[in-house]
């Protein structure tokens, strides 16, 4: 399995006791959509490596205590600290209609309801304070926040996004 077809779910933050337990933090807004894996992946020396679960038990917020098959010790569960996991990008519910996943917009062109089209969406930036578009835009990569009031729409079908930027928004990055 290689990262292109697969989700970044979450990453194991802490061991939790000495049988192998460790808490794992989803980045995810409905983590009972993933009560029930069998097993994740997680990034080892830089590849995908499937681990099978003996159980996976949501805790308060968005975290979930994991026990993984044959990692039974304190010392075991240390080395898997930090790890980032991963699903199979088949494995995401399905979404309502005006509904998407930040990777589905690569690709997409972005218009600007008043300058018109800014560029085609490069990267997404998922960030803890705040999520990003990556446009290319006269050459240079402008970043455009996603959040309400800025994006106005998302045209899964023509996949096109439609946005009001703020004033003075493209200037900043065009400036030398």
């Amino acid at each position: 399995m290689n990262k292109e077809q697969c989700f970044q779910l979450g990453y194991v933050a802490k061991v939790h006791g000495l049988r192998g337990e460790v808490v794992v933090v989803l980045d995810t807004d409905n983590p009972e959509d993933y009560e029930d894996l069998e097993h994740l992946f997680l990034e080892q020396k830089s590849r995908l490596v499937p681990f099978f679960l003996e159980h996976f038990v949501l805790q308060p917020g968005n975290k979930v205590l994991a026990k993984f098959e044959d990692y039974d010790s304190l010392n075991q569960a240390e080395e898997l600290v930090g790890s980032e996991v991963y699903l199979p990008l088949t494995a995401l519910p399905e979404l309502e209609d005006d509904q998407y996943y930040f990777h589905e917009l690569i690709g997409f062109e972005v218009f600007d309801e008043t300058i018109g089209l800014i560029g085609t969406v490069q990267v997404v930036y998922d960030l803890e304070t705040q999520d990003l578009l990556g446009v290319t835009h006269q050459g240079k990569e402008v970043l455009i926040p996603i959040q309400d009031g800025i994006i106005q729409e998302v045209d899964k079908t023509a996949k096109k996004v439609f946005c009001h930027l703020p004033e003075g928004l493209l200037e900043i990055y065009l400036e030398d």
